[in-house]
């Protein structure tokens, strides 16, 4: 499989790092150590947004200085109050009360005007708004006139569907034009969007429209995806039959095919839409107004509809497009995120839109025709800005192992963004060097559907980056890590990552169930007004934050406490490993133990022979166990090493690692239907087996 000479190769890349020894164990054990550092280019720090200052005058007074960046949007009435907060506390009866927190409030706008009408109020009209690129090569370019002529045809229609304030409308779409329009419309009329990626199932969306009780569907008939016209309306017929509150389906014509009809209830996007009026007298509503409704993935339970309101929330989305984005009105912006993610909502559609950018949208999937796909793109329209995925990254390193191809001019490039989960430091200098041609910096951010906006990113002019590392709370929001009891954990330890106190963009509640609003994200340090993200974190040396993952996959071998992210950016670090996803397994010695599944740069010409795969695992497996021992210790070794051709992913691009637990432990998979490709489990499930 792999030669002597590879093979010597690696071992000894694999000897030629230091070795790093545990520490005493605390709440999640600090296992790596990255000492390369990127300071900011100077003629970007020169030309930057936003400088080192804006730190200190966020944290002189954080409520002023949100005050200070909603004054950035058009208000029709000003707020009379800038922010009120009653946080979880036990009553009487020894429970703790609904959080309950207001930004803004009283201060009326509408968000469709805000991120459209207003430019071309300006004198921007003809500035373009979005360049799409569909998956089969057609193109369409909106500007910011076009656009606003055809949101008012959906509100004009929307309004004759019997849309009004306070309405859920859920959108079932892939990343068309349709998309963006319809739900500027639905929040032009004050009513509330819930958007579903159009991937998911049938029992997936049902959930959603029941849950919301929406009184309209938006759907296609089909979608273009990896070549092939896939249907979508047969599932979302499944959805809403028999559901009371459904009034009207509507329907975009993407594919052209042939689809079941509801007389009386479906209604094509051309027949009202496109005949309606395009001009529409907008209202204005109060801040706190519930914009949209997004759901939790629901891998670990009833997915959770978060409910973000529109003053704080555009202030928090705009104000952080702006600075973390260094958003400049030459910009060609391109957040690749599906427009169902929270990431779209704002990054690709309130963000980069309060801010008067250039965006472009891709329908299809990076190698659809070819891998390079998003490169082309890239040049055709000269993007500047290029917001990803850190899973997309990797899988361009296991595409182009040598190297980008020289045909495509990247030059535009001047800032990179990774978004989802944490980037290894591997993948975060090979994404600097090959697609950020070594000049560009990268903005890793954190943040959360919760959040509503990035919580932790680097300042582009200001930042000194550290490869894998968000580094620290932005203007305006605290961020720590904590032990169990709430006290903030020495550097160089790890710990939980919470946010103290309130920001405009976070989420108001779960939709129908405050009380579990309170109780997954403030009831486990209600004593200290933390809210918790559920996520791992720990301090280097300097006090800045590194992720480490969900706490739920924080691996317990032995009393140890491990992040499977440390583990899998040791991994990721090795020359023959393209990307990792590492979990924790049933073990009758230690408790659990480390699994660790394996997409290698090298693999098999035939992804579906397991014999070849069980082969190179055997000659891989102890390259990659010593290669954990000496960079980590042995403690974080593996007792599992799957070498596979591909790893569970969502829609979004996280791993889903609970599959992969459970393909390891002989559970049942469950509901496979978010992932990229649902076939990805029973291949490895193949693989697994024949291990054994």
């Amino acid at each position: 499989m792999l030669s002597a000479r590879v093979l010597r190769r690696v071992a000894r890349q694999s000897a030629s790092g230091l070795a790093a020894g545990l520490p005493s164990t605390v709440t999640i054990e600090n296992l790596l150590t990255e000492n390369r550092r990127y300071p900011a280019p100077a003629e970007f720090a020169a030309n930057a947004n936003v400088d080192s200052s804006w730190w200190a005058r966020a944290e002189r007074d954080p409520v002023a200085f949100w005050a200070d960046q909603a004054r950035r949007l058009d208000w029709a009435e000003p707020w009379q109050t800038d922010h009120t907060w009653h946080p979880a506390r036990p009553a009487n009866s020894g429970e703790l009360s609904i959080p309950r927190v207001e930004w803004f409030a009283g201060g009326k706008l509408n968000v469709a005007v805000n991120c459209v009408d207003r430019h071309v109020a300006s004198g921007k009209g003809e500035k373009v708004a979005f360049h799409f690129e569909g998956e089969r090569g057609d193109r369409r370019t909106l500007t910011y006139a076009e656009l606003q002529r055809e949101v008012s045809r959906a509100a004009n229609a929307l309004t004759k569907l019997g849309i009004v304030e306070g309405d859920r409308v859920v959108v079932y779409l892939p990343v068309i034009p349709e998309t963006v329009i319809i739900t500027l419309a639905i929040a032009r009329l004050g009513a509330i969007h819930s958007l579903v990626f159009g991937g998911f199932s049938a029992e997936a969306l049902r959930f959603r429209v029941e849950d919301t009780g929406a009184k309209l569907l938006v759907t296609s008939d089909g979608q273009f995806r990896r070549g092939k016209a896939v249907a979508v309306k047969e599932a979302a017929d499944v959805a809403v039959a028999g559901v009371g509150s459904i009034e009207h389906v509507l329907v975009v014509q993407r594919t052209g095919s042939d689809i079941p009809w509801t007389e009386g209830r479906d209604v094509w996007w051309h027949d009202v839409v496109d005949a309606a009026p395009d001009t529409h007298e907008p209202q204005v509503f109060d801040a706190e107004t519930p914009l949209f409704i997004i759901y939790t993935s629901g891998t670990t339970g009833k997915p959770k509809g978060l409910v973000h309101t529109s003053g704080g929330y555009l202030t928090h989305a705009s104000w952080s497009h702006w600075a973390v984005f260094d958003a400049k009105d030459s910009d060609v912006y391109w957040c690749t995120a599906d427009l169902a993610w929270v990431t779209a909502h704002s990054y690709v559609l309130y963000g980069p839109l309060s801010n008067g950018i250039t965006s472009v949208i891709y329908e299809g999937t990076p190698n659809e025709p070819h891998p390079a796909r998003h490169f082309e793109i890239i040049e055709r329209y000269g993007v500047t800005t290029y917001y990803t995925a850190p899973t997309l990254i990797r899988t361009f390193m296991t595409w182009f192992p040598g190297g980008l191809p020289t045909e495509y001019d990247l030059s535009t490039i001047r800032l990179l963004g990774s978004v989802g989960e944490s980037i290894n430091p591997a993948a975060w200098v090979w994404f600097h060097e090959n697609i950020g041609g070594g000049r560009a910096p990268i903005v890793d951010t954190w943040w959360q559907s919760e959040t509503g906006a990035a919580v932790m990113a680097p300042l582009p002019g200001v930042s000194t980056l550290k490869p894998g590392s968000a580094l620290g709370a932005l203007p305006g929001l605290r961020t720590l890590v904590v032990d169990d009891d709430g006290n903030e954990v020495a550097h160089g330890s790890g710990g939980y990552l919470v946010i103290d106190g309130t920001w405009p963009g976070m989420a108001r509640t779960v939709w129908g169930n405050p009380e579990r609003f309170r109780d997954s994200y403030w009831a486990r340090f209600a004593d200290r007004g933390y809210f918790f993200s559920g996520d791992g974190a720990k301090y280097d040396a300097d006090g800045d934050i590194w992720l480490l993952g969900r706490v739920d996959d924080v691996i317990n071998v032995s009393g140890h406490r491990l992040s499977t992210i440390e583990i899998e950016s040791a991994l990721v670090a090795h020359p023959l490993v393209g990307e990792a996803g590492v979990v924790g397994v049933s073990d009758a010695t230690t408790g659990e133990a480390i699994a660790a599944f394996v997409i290698p740069t090298v693999a098999p010409g035939d992804a579906d022979d397991v014999d070849a795969w069980l082969a190179l695992r055997d000659e891989l497996a102890p390259l990659l166990r010593a290669h954990i021992t000496h960079d980590i210790g042995p403690v974080a070794k593996p007792r599992d090493i799957f070498i596979v051709p591909d790893l569970p992913k969502t829609r979004s691009g996280k791993i889903m690692r609970r599959l992969l637990g459970d393909v390891v432990d002989g559970r049942a998979l469950g509901d496979t239907t978010s992932l990229q490709d649902e076939t990805v489990p029973e291949r490895i499930q193949r693989i697994v087996r024949a291990s054994r």
